[in-house]
C-alpha cells in the first residue's frame, strides 16, 4: 500500500519541484525570478539552472581575464588592435563592396555609415574571422558563483553576470530550444556573434529581411550594429568626413595625450555619476565638437576611448580606400 502511495504520489511531488524559485543559492533565485517575469516556465528556468552541463562546469580562462589586472592589460592592447587592424583595410573595402546592398539598407534605415560598421565588426572580430571558443552562459555562471560583492566593481559584476544569464534562458526558451541545446559560442567576455552582442543586447539584434536575426549571419550583423547604434546612441545622421579634422593626426595626439595622463578620456570630462574626474582630449576645444559628438556614440558600443578612436581611423581609411577604388 505505501509503495502504491508513493507511486501514485510522485508526478505530483515532479510537478511541484517546478513552481518555484527555492535554489539554496540566492543569486539562482533571482535569476530564476527574473527569467520568470519575462515569461519563462517554471520548469524551464528550473531544468537550466539545475543542469550539470550549465552550471556545474566551469570557465577558469574566463573568470581569470575578467580579473582587473586583466581589463587593464586589455585596455593598453587597445592601442596595439588599432595599429595593427589598419593593415586589413583593404579587406575592409572588399567587404563593403561585396555587402553594399545591405550596408546600403542599414545606412537608409538606420543612419549609420556602412564604413563605421565595417569598422567595428573588423574590431570585434575581424569580420566574423576570429571564431569563439567559449559558452556564453558558462562564462556568466562562472562569473555569479565567483563573485563575492565585496566592492562596486565585484557587485557590478555579480549583476552584469546574472542579468546575462536571464537573457540567455529567456532567448533560448522563446526560440523552443532546450537547455541542453541552448549553447551560444562566446568571447570570454560572453559576447556572441560576429558583431560581439552581450545577451543583455540581444533585444538589439536585427535580420535582414528576415524578422528574427541571427548575429552569426554577417547580413543581420551588418544591420544589428546599425540598429544598435541607432537607438542605443541616437546614430541618426551618417558622419560627414569633411566635417573632421584629420583623423590620423588626432589618433597619434591622443596616444601622446593618453600616455601623460592616466586618467586620460578622449571624449569626457568626468563620469556619468560625476565622482571621477577625467583630463578630457577633445573638451573645451570647438574644432573637435562635431568629432566628440561621434566618438561618443561609438563608445555607446563599446566604452573605451581607444576603441572609439580605433574605429573611426579604420573607418576613414576604409571610406577613403573605397572612394578611390570606385574612382578607378
Amino acid at each position: 500500500m505505501t509503495k502504491l502511495f508513493f507511486i501514485l504520489f510522485l508526478p505530483l511531488l515532479l510537478f511541484a519541484k517546478y513552481d518555484n524559485c527555492a535554489f539554496k543559492n540566492k543569486d539562482y533565485e533571482d535569476v530564476c525570478k527574473k527569467a520568470i517575469n519575462n515569461g519563462v516556465t517554471y520548469e524551464y528556468a528550473n531544468n537550466f539552472l539545475l543542469s550539470y552541463f550549465k552550471t556545474k562546469k566551469f570557465d577558469e580562462v574566463s573568470y581569470k581575464y575578467l580579473q582587473p589586472q586583466f581589463i587593464a592589460q586589455h585596455k593598453k592592447n587597445e592601442k596595439k588592435a588599432n595599429n595593427t587592424l589598419v593593415k586589413y583595410v583593404s579587406d575592409m573595402v572588399v567587404h563593403l563592396k561585396e555587402y553594399e546592398e545591405v550596408y546600403d539598407f542599414a545606412q537608409k534605415k538606420y543612419g549609420v555609415n556602412p564604413e563605421i560598421i565595417a569598422a567595428i565588426l573588423i574590431k570585434e572580430t575581424k569580420l566574423g574571422k576570429i571564431k569563439p571558443s567559449h559558452d556564453a552562459f558558462i562564462v556568466f555562471n562562472t562569473l555569479v558563483l565567483r563573485t563575492k560583492p565585496n566592492s562596486q566593481r565585484e557587485k557590478w559584476l555579480l549583476n552584469m553576470g546574472k542579468t546575462n544569464m536571464v537573457s540567455i534562458i529567456t532567448h533560448c526558451y522563446k526560440r523552443g530550444v532546450t537547455p541542453l541545446e541552448c549553447n551560444l559560442p562566446s568571447s570570454y567576455a560572453g559576447a556572441i556573434g560576429i558583431p560581439q552582442f552581450m545577451p543583455n543586447s540581444f533585444v538589439y539584434a536585427k535580420g535582414y529581411k528576415t524578422e528574427v536575426g541571427d548575429l552569426t549571419k554577417m547580413e543581420d550583423a551588418i544591420v544589428s550594429v546599425a540598429y544598435y547604434l541607432h537607438e542605443r546612441a541616437d546614430f541618426t545622421t551618417p558622419l560627414d568626413w569633411n566635417k573632421i579634422p584629420d583623423i590620423v593626426e588626432i589618433e597619434s595626439r591622443w596616444y601622446d595625450f593618453e600616455f601623460e595622463n592616466d586618467d586620460a578620456s578622449f571624449v569626457y570630462a568626468s563620469s556619468k555619476k560625476g565622482d571621477k574626474i577625467y583630463k578630457c582630449f577633445t573638451c573645451n576645444n570647438a574644432e573637435f565638437d562635431y568629432l566628440r559628438e561621434y566618438a561618443k556614440k561609438i563608445m555607446s558600443y563599446n566604452n573605451s576611448s581607444n576603441y572609439s578612436v580605433g574605429v573611426l581611423r579604420l573607418a576613414y581609411e576604409a571610406q577613403k580606400g573605397l572612394l578611390l577604388s570606385k574612382s578607378k
